[in-house]
């Protein structure tokens, strides 16, 4: 199954990196150096197709973040906090692949109010969590689908809003 078409990453954005990424190693450190430039109130969607890496990308997050409990794909219990353990920000991963609807299925997991002391990441949220906050970072893995050994992925990171127009994203490329 393939991500859901998002516009916002395929149009042309000041603020947008892209990657190639050959090893779940190197997407899980992405993760890692991505989470220094992230802070409470941060709201990062992810999109993929199955398998993409997401999820490792959201490993990386939470070891760069410094949270307790291993992040693992939340796909039956749809979120999980993941607290800090070095007085940052929890990590909520949510997984919004089985909910069908928009902001107001949402609505029922109080992302809103998670939000401000939190940084919430949103796996399969395209079309359904922008309405949380006019800032946020969208980040597209694309893999090669089908049945093959390549480990490649392609990663664009796009920030959105004011709070990403110069929050460093140009220096993950290095």
């Amino acid at each position: 199954m393939e991500a859901p078409h998002s516009p916002a990453a395929e149009t042309a954005h000041p603020s947008a990196v892209r990657l190639t990424l050959t090893s779940p190693e190197q997407t899980q450190e992405l993760g890692r150096r991505l989470a220094k430039l992230l802070r409470p109130g941060d709201l990062v969607m992810l999109t993929g197709e199955l398998g993409a890496g997401k999820t490792t990308l959201t490993r990386g997050l939470g070891e760069g973040l410094g949270v307790r409990g291993a992040v693992t794909s939340p796909t039956f219990v749809i979120a999980r906090v993941h607290p800090s353990l070095v007085g940052g920000p929890a990590l909520v991963h949510v997984d919004a692949y089985r909910l069908g609807g928009g902001l107001d299925e949402m609505e029922d997991l109080d992302l809103d109010v998670s939000l401000p002391e939190s940084v919430v990441v949103v796996e399969w949220g395209d079309g359904k969590v922008e309405d949380l906050s006019e800032d946020r970072l969208h980040v597209v893995v694309h893999r090669v689908v089908g049945s093959t050994d390549d480990d490649r992925r392609q990663v664009t990171l796009t920030g959105i809003g004011p709070r990403w127009a110069d929050a460093g994203l140009a220096g993950l490329s290095a």
